[in-house]
């Protein structure tokens, strides 16, 4: 089985790897999820790619194949509030770096992806534009970080039934929008995302 056919299996042959990437940076409510993964060098399967373009069967059935085959993976999350205080972009970095810390094995190179990261205990690493697209390990962590951050959703809706959170995942749809405008915030909204819908019209 090969994975699809974009996607590297390494960047470096000859160091340990972890691919590092998160989910949850557009949504209005919830915490973002950031998982880190250090593959096998010829790990292999054909449904991973970037998560995103991946079905949620397909993410919910390769999540357990990729826990049991990783070298190494975690998934840590960084609440609202913690957003709120430092903003999303800091949360996105200061997740995968928890992530990175609670990985069993400590990895010699990190590939993040995105453009933006920050130096923490001596790690040498690569930010890659698009890399959930462009590196296996980098797509299996975003299938993590996705499908945790989509199960812990679902569990909040149920608590919050009325902003369908199970749909939308927190995103900002016209149906959140309008729970919003309707019921309030809850403590699970991030306070400083704000949307030009939800201002009050100024006549």
């Amino acid at each position: 089985m090969r994975n699809e056919p974009h996607l590297l299996s390494y960047h470096h042959a000859d160091l340990i790897e972890a691919g590092c990437d998160e989910a949850g940076r557009g949504p209005l409510a919830g915490p973002v999820f950031a998982a880190a993964v250090i593959l096998p060098k010829d790990f292999h399967h054909p449904l991973l790619n970037d998560s995103k373009k991946m079905t949620e069967k397909a993410r919910e059935q390769l999540r357990p194949i990729i826990e049991r085959e990783a070298v190494a993976w975690a998934v840590e999350e960084v609440s609202a509030e913690e957003i709120d205080a430092v903003n999303i972009l800091n949360a996105s970095i200061t997740g995968m770096q928890r992530a990175v810390r609670r990985l069993s094995v400590r990895p010699e190179y990190l590939l993040i992806d995105g453009n933006r990261f920050k130096p923490f205990d001596g790690y040498e690493y690569q930010c890659v534009v698009k890399g959930d697209g462009k590196f296996a390990s980098i797509a299996a962590a975003s299938v993590l970080a996705k499908t945790y951050r989509d199960g812990y959703m679902r569990k909040l809706a149920q608590e919050y039934p009325q902003y369908g959170w199970e749909r939308n995942m927190g995103y900002p749809t016209k149906e959140h929008v309008e729970a919003i405008r309707t019921y309030g915030y809850t403590p699970h909204h991030r306070k400083s995302f704000h949307l030009k819908e939800l201002e009050p019209t100024l006549f």
